[in-house]
């Protein structure tokens, strides 16, 4: 089990360090005003997974989560733009990924109906939030890489 799951983070690894290079010119213009992005690789298959939904909430002050958009991941299984820059204040954030749609059309039941973190965004000055997400049918891995905003 734990040479499986050596292999599985390799994998995401590799994915995210070697991913194919974006055309520059529209994907930079777009993340510098994209303060959080989403990248999702189908493990079982090893490649990005299209057609993930995504829905991103905000805490409100009675600790009540609202839901302040969605999307769902393209082909290469990232989603851009899921709230503009100046509506990402600090604050308690939820992303929940549909991982029961996205295995269904393939005749695969998960264990797991959601995949979800939470986390505390901007409480250190504004900051950019890439999430990159691993799933399998069984399990899921979520890895956050924070940077400090463009200037």
């Amino acid at each position: 089990m734990a040479t499986s799951s050596f292999f599985v983070v390799l994998a995401a690894t590799a994915f995210l360090c070697n991913a194919a290079p974006l055309d520059h010119k529209s994907h930079g213009e777009t993340d510098s005003k994209c303060p959080l992005m989403v990248k999702v690789l189908d493990a079982v298959m090893g490649i990005p997974a299209g057609k993930v939904a995504i829905k991103i909430h905000r805490q409100a002050q009675d600790k009540s989560w609202q839901l302040i958009a969605s999307s769902v991941t393209d082909d290469t299984g990232e989603v851009h733009d899921l709230i503009p820059e100046a509506d990402f204040t600090k604050g308690m954030y939820k992303v929940e990924l549909d991982t029961k749609s996205y295995w269904k059309p393939m005749g695969v039941s998960p264990f797991h109906e959601v995949a979800e973190v939470v986390f505390q965004a901007n409480n250190a000055g504004h900051r950019h939030y890439t999430l990159a997400v691993l799933l399998s049918p069984f399990s899921y891995t979520m890895t956050a890489v924070v940077s400090k905003a463009h200037e």
